[in-house]
C-alpha cells in the first residue's frame, strides 16, 4: 500500500498529569473523540501507559493516525508533570510526530470556565449579578502550592475558544495575588471594562474560600467553583498549538515555576558549604 491510499494524519494525543488527575484525551478537528480522567492516587507513573493504551483503542485510533502530541507542562505536582512530558517525549520520538506543551493551568481555566456555566442555575441565565460588570468573564484558576501559595494566572472569557490570557503563569502567595486582582478589577471599572464575574476554578476549598476573597468580593462578582482538570482541554489547547507549530522535542521540559524543595534545600546547602570556606 502506498502513502497516497492512507489517511492523512488528524488525530491527536494529549496527556496531562500535573494534577491528582491523570487525564489522557483523544481529540480531532476541535472534537473530543475519547478522554480518560483517573483521579485519586497519584501514581500517574504507573497507570499513564496502560490508559493512553485504553483510549487509543476505545477511539480506534493507532498511532499512524495521529498527526501530533501535546502535553500539560504545568505547573504543578513537580513529579507529576516530568511524567507527562517524558512520555510525550517519547511518544512523539517513537512515533515520529511533533510535540507541544501547553499550560496546565490554562487547560484548567478553560475546562473551569465551561463547568461553572454548565452549573448555573437555568433561572439565573441572562440575569446580571450584583456588582457584576459589563466586560468579559475573568477566569482565575487554583493550583495549591502549599505554605499560603497557589500556582495561579489571570485569563479573560472568549466565547466558545480558549480564554485569553491576561497574566503569566506563576507561584504566587495568595494574599498577594488578591490584591493584585483587586488594583487590576479597579483599573477595569474605571476603563468600563469591569468583568462580569470573576471565577475561581480548581482547588478553592483553601484559596477560593469567603475568608479568602472578601476583599475582592467588595469590588465585583466573585464565584468560586471546585473543579478537577480534565484531559480534553488540554488537548483542545495542543491541537491548536500542534496546528500552529511545535516545539523541539529535546527542547520541551515542564514548567516548574520554581525550585522543587528538595532542590532549594540542596542549593542552600551548597551555598552554606561554600560561604564557610
Amino acid at each position: 500500500m502506498t502513502n497516497e491510499n492512507k489517511e492523512p494524519r488528524k488525530r491527536f494525543l494529549s496527556l496531562d498529569t500535573s494534577t491528582a488527575v491523570l487525564g489522557v484525551a483523544i481529540t480531532g478537528d476541535g472534537r473530543l473523540l475519547h478522554e480518560i480522567n483517573a483521579s485519586g492516587e497519584r501514581n500517574h507513573s504507573v497507570h499513564l501507559l496502560p490508559i493512553i493504551q485504553e483510549a487509543l483503542q476505545a477511539s480506534g485510533t493507532t498511532s499512524d493516525m495521529l498527526a501530533g502530541v501535546s502535553v500539560g507542562v504545568g505547573p504543578g505536582s513537580y513529579t507529576g508533570t516530568r511524567i507527562a512530558v517524558t512520555a510525550a517525549k517519547t511518544l512523539a520520538w517513537a512515533w515520529k510526530v511533533p510535540v507541544a506543551g501547553v499550560s496546565s493551568l490554562h487547560a484548567l481555566a478553560w475546562g473551569g470556565l465551561g463547568a461553572a456555566l454548565a452549573q448555573q442555575h437555568p433561572e439565573a441565565e441572562g440575569q446580571v449579578p450584583e456588582k457584576a460588570g459589563n466586560g468579559p468573564d475573568w477566569i482565575i484558576p487554583l493550583l495549591d502550592a502549599r505554605r499560603g501559595q497557589a500556582y495561579t494566572a489571570l485569563f479573560a472569557a472568549n466565547g466558545d475558544e480558549a480564554p485569553q490570557r491576561l497574566e503569566p503563569d506563576a507561584i504566587r502567595l495568595m494574599a498577594d495575588w488578591v490584591l493584585q486582582l483587586e488594583e487590576r478589577l479597579k483599573q477595569a471599572a474605571a476603563e468600563g471594562v469591569k468583568p462580569r464575574i470573576l471565577w475561581f476554578v480548581g482547588e478553592t476549598e483553601l484559596h477560593g474560600s469567603e475568608d479568602s476573597l472578601r476583599t475582592l468580593m467588595e469590588e465585583g462578582c466573585v464565584r468560586a467553583v471546585p473543579y478537577e482538570l480534565e484531559g480534553r482541554w488540554t488537548g483542545f489547547l495542543g491541537e491548536e498549538r500542534l496546528l500552529a507549530g511545535s516545539d523541539d522535542i529535546h527542547g520541551l521540559i515542564p514548567n516548574y515555576t520554581q525550585l522543587s524543595e528538595a532542590e532549594a534545600n540542596l542549593r542552600r546547602s551548597s551555598e552554606g558549604s561554600l560561604n564557610k570556606r
